[in-house]
């Protein structure tokens, strides 16, 4: 069967340039994997001891950052590798500051990786969440690299747990221990005979908890935001501002917002600027202007809506009217701060117990998105009750890295 894998996945390797023709993700896709070999040639030495992480996206990559950042601390010796599936996830993360090389993750035939695994020659090795890639895997095992699994989740429609699952069940048995998310993760593990599972909870929690110990003071937000509540919509996409937008041209002169799109390509900003009657500005034309004399506020850049969430009063996550759903709820509800989110959420087990707990509101049409905002700006106290429930459930379900370093330093 692996065999058989191999076969189709070389045939797909051959066949991906000709759709980087029709997609621009999809030219991303193939043209960073060229250079990867090159790269690890050029970045790590033979005599190097090195770790490998893979992510598969951006969201597993933050989630992995915990575990990344002590394991740079136990081993300082190690030069960590980052690899990532996506381009969402490279592209945005390609220059962070904790891997010595970061490079995408060649495709899944037998002769990358092994021609991967004897440049990287990892000690150790840590899947993120998901992706199981029986060539790699296979290869780990017969070279007897120590190799985790965090943060994972599995599901009873995986097919690790149909009849035809074989193939994928021998993959995993490459894993020196998992360490699985919740319970029913861990229990259909051990239905396929793996004991060597433990719930350690997700890593993401402990990622934005960190984020309280960090400065995430901007000026220029504080500037905008003037002392007035402030409500921050973050990973926008165009059903969610349909309905914003309605609400943001009726709304008081006296409430402010903060608009960070998911994409922020040009065309869409002023798309968006142009359908709001307030007073609107744009990040990047932002300078020598005095943003307090403007309403809404839109961010056309990546990589600090995470410090914007810690000015708001309201979050609005965004994605909940699309599939699979809304986007990270942790990172405003680290902050003490109620949020909104669309009907699509429960694909997300943080999102569900969220809004099972009311720190979170789900909203299905205008109306219901009018109520939500009109009653956390008027009442703070309601509005205080729920960001502290969001702010709780956070604190209390931190500890994910901890359960792991434990466990890697016995």
């Amino acid at each position: 069967m692996l065999f058989l894998y191999s076969i189709v996945t070389q045939i797909v390797q051959f066949l991906l340039p000709i759709f980087g023709f029709f997609s621009p993700k999809m030219k991303l896709f193939i043209d960073g994997r060229k250079t990867v070999f090159g790269t690890l040639e050029q970045k790590i030495n033979s005599s190097d001891k090195t770790i490998w992480f893979h992510a598969a996206s951006l969201g597993e990559y933050e989630q992995g950052l915990p575990v990344m950042e002590k394991i740079k601390e136990k081993f300082p010796n190690h030069k960590i590798v980052v690899t990532f599936f996506s381009p969402s996830g490279y592209e945005v993360r390609k220059n962070n500051s904790i891997a010595d090389a970061t490079v995408y993750l060649p495709l899944d035939t037998k002769s990358n990786a092994k021609r991967f695994l004897k440049l990287v020659h990892p000690e150790m090795v840590f899947f993120i969440k998901y992706e199981f890639w029986p060539n790699y895997l296979n290869e780990l095992k017969k070279s007897n690299v120590t190799t985790y699994l965090i943060s994972g989740i599995f599901r009873e429609n995986q097919a690790f747990f149909k009849w035809y699952g074989g193939f994928y069940r021998k993959a995993l048995k490459t894993f020196e221990y998992f360490f699985v998310q919740n319970e029913s993760s861990k229990k259909l593990l051990q239905s396929l005979g793996f004991q060597n599972v433990k719930i350690s909870g997700d890593t993401r929690f402990d990622r934005v908890v960190a984020i309280l110990e960090k400065d995430n003071s901007l000026d220029f937000i504080a500037n905008f935001k003037d002392n007035k509540t402030t409500i921050v919509i973050g990973s926008s996409w165009p059903k969610d501002e349909e309905l914003l937008i309605n609400y943001i041209n009726q709304s008081s002169e006296e409430i402010k917002f903060i608009i960070a799109p998911h994409n922020i390509k040009e065309a869409q900003i002023s798309n968006l600027k142009t359908q709001i009657t307030k007073k609107t500005v744009i990040f990047s034309e932002k300078n020598n202007l005095d943003l307090s004399n403007f309403n809404v506020f839109i961010i056309d850049t990546v990589g600090i809506l995470t410090k914007i969430y810690s000015y708001a009063d309201i979050a609005y996550v965004g994605g909940g009217f699309g599939n699979p759903g809304v986007h990270n709820l942790l990172e405003p509800a680290t902050f003490g701060i109620p949020i909104i989110v669309g009907p699509n959420y429960s694909h997300f087990a943080e999102a569900t117990a969220l809004v099972h707990q009311e720190g979170c509101i789900s909203i299905n049409n205008q109306n219901e998105l009018n109520e939500a905002f009109d009653n956390l700006i008027s009442n703070e106290d309601i509005r205080h009750e729920k960001g502290h429930i969001c702010e709780t459930f956070v604190q209390m379900n931190k500890g994910a890295t901890q359960t792991i370093m434990s466990h890697i330093q016995q």
